[in-house]
């Protein structure tokens, strides 16, 4: 039995006389696929970094019992692959085979070239006598094509302990969007009952310790990969992912974690070795010739997308006025040189930004230094204010100010910064001492997480309590360039790229212990072009 897709392509075209390009998605039309092989390929397939002329694939392949994922059994097979313009699989486009084995934990990963540009295809993956399920994908259009429309669901922090991935269900079953951008902590780290729902146990992670070792990653990315709305949602589209933190260990940086401990743990290097190995063969990503993960992907015109690092290089969290100390990074020296010189250089109308955590300032407790001027430099408060979070980019000034400078210093608008790891929803305009307080750099909107604890979680309330609406509302009155907040929805967001603006939407889950749960309109904003402020929009119609 065949996986049945709705046939509307993914790519409309329209207002052919004035030679521009709509991109609309479709949905899947069947919720789980039938297949003779499906036993081999029980970890899905899915696609990423679409680019005008090829596609990243990927899918696991289990070619007997005992090759379980980290168990390092089992042979080394030859898998065949097929990409094509059709999803009855008529006209094959492109076809291989992929060799893989233990070597790899037998996960397969195919770059195929030689694809035309903004094009939907339907791609699988055989062995033995069957096919795995059927994916859908498209690549990028031309760097110089005129595009109307971009839509993107963007999603970041889900816990496998503490709910569901039903805002994965939601995105697949939109049918509207072109690409999913995931901005980090794809999964987590921790042993169960660890970092739950608020004190319960959902579902229960495997293995049950703490992952440390490359078998235990390799079976936590494996567990994710099961879930039956993270399997549809990659089925259905490409997606654009960076790592945060807990792909690894919790508050990560270049030397270390708050969570590990290198007495008992083993060393640092050893752990991210192991962490990085399994998420290169199990996650459809491309990754630099020295192992490096940011990186840039063009659609026309319209839009560049700048997905970053924000672990690998940065120094260790500090606080109090260590925050502005010019020789700490959240970046790294070059990582920062790529991301602003690009920016500058960008032609393309909208410069997005895959920022694994908050850009905008966030003061607590005190103006800023550079509003108090000489006292509070007297006073030792932070050019920042007190900092709430040193682990975003308020504990590292220095790195932000240089970003921000560089991009007033060239004249670069239209900077959007995507972002997720708070798991909060927030609507920001980016500030510091050089724009003041009305004349923001950038646009930042933060995605909530799809199933982490939030406030309402952490103090055992239910969503919308008195004390999360309190504190909203303290941080919109003490931070000016934040135009909204909600510390109690999880969920997803989807933005919308057009010539004229982009529009960001939360969408919140009505109970993300249940697999199926609803998800609700909360809110939408948006930025026109040459302006970096924000402006609130009503509900989709």
């Amino acid at each position: 039995m065949t996986n049945t897709l709705d046939r509307r392509t993914l790519l409309r075209l329209a207002g052919a006389s004035a030679g521009t390009a709509v991109l609309a998605g479709t949905t899947l039309a069947a919720s789980g696929p039938a297949h003779a092989a499906a036993g081999a390929f029980r970890h899905g397939v899915a696609s990423g970094d679409p680019l005008p002329d090829g596609i990243l694939l990927w899918t696991r392949v289990t070619p007997v019992p005992e090759a379980l994922p980290g168990s390092g059994l089992g042979p080394d097979v030859d898998v065949r692959w097929q990409v094509a313009t059709d999803p009855d699989f008529a006209t094959v486009a492109a076809q291989g085979v992929a060799p893989t084995g233990p070597a790899h934990d037998h996960t397969v990963k195919v770059a195929v070239t030689g694809l035309a540009p903004a094009t939907t295809y339907w791609y699988r993956f055989g062995h033995g006598d069957g096919w795995s399920p059927t994916g859908r994908t498209m690549t990028a259009p031309t760097v110089d094509a005129a595009i109307d429309r971009l839509r993107l669901g963007v999603v970041s922090c889900a816990n496998w302990e503490a709910g569901h991935f039903a805002a994965y269900r939601r995105l697949a079953d939109r049918g509207d969007l072109n690409l999913v951008v995931h901005l980090g902590d794809y999964l987590y780290e921790y042993g169960t009952g660890e970092f739950d729902a608020g004190g319960t146990v959902v579902r229960p992670v495997v293995p049950e310790h703490e992952t440390l070792t490359l078998a235990d990653y390799r079976v936590r990315h494996a567990l994710y990969k099961t879930d039956p709305h993270l399997q549809a949602l990659h089925a259905a589209l490409p997606w654009v992912i960076t790592w945060d933190d807990h792909e690894v260990a919790n508050d990560a940086w270049s030397g270390g974690a708050e969570n590990h401990t290198p007495g008992t743990e083993g060393a640092w290097s050893d752990r991210v070795a192991a962490a990085r190995q399994a998420y290169q063969e199990w996650m459809p990503v491309r990754f630099g010739a020295d192992g490096t993960i940011y990186r840039r992907l063009r659609y026309g015109r319209l839009a560049e997308l700048s997905m970053l690092d924000r672990r690998s290089y940065r120094s260790q969290q500090a606080t109090g006025t260590a925050v502005d100390d010019p020789t700490r990074t959240i970046a790294g020296a070059a990582q920062l040189r790529w991301l602003a010189d690009g920016l500058a250089g960008s032609t393309a109308q909208w410069k997005l930004v895959g920022n694994p955590v908050m850009m905008a300032r966030v003061d607590l407790g005190s103006l800023p230094a550079w509003l108090l001027g000489p006292l509070g430099k007297l006073l030792g408060i932070p050019q920042n204010g007190a900092v709430l979070n040193p682990d975003q980019w308020d504990g590292y000034n220095a790195d932000r100010d240089r970003l921000v400078d560089h991009l007033r210093a060239t004249g670069t608008r239209d900077v959007v910064f995507l972002t997720g790891d708070i798991h909060t929803s927030w609507a920001n305009e980016v500030t510091t001492r050089s724009t003041g307080l009305t004349n923001p750099a950038a646009a930042e909107f933060v995605v909530p997480s799809v199933t982490s604890d939030n406030l309402d979680d952490v103090l055992g309330l239910p969503a919308g309590n008195g004390l999360s609406l309190l504190g909203a509302t303290l941080l919109r009155s003490t931070n000016p360039h934040v135009k909204w907040t909600e510390l109690d929805g999880h969920g997803y967001g989807v933005l919308e790229v057009t010539p004229q603006r982009c529009r960001m939407d939360w969408y919140h889950l009505l109970d993300r212990t249940q697999p199926d749960s609803p998800s609700r309109w909360a809110a939408g904003f948006s930025v026109g072009t040459g302006s970096a402020k924000l402006r609130r929009e009503d509900a989709p119609a």
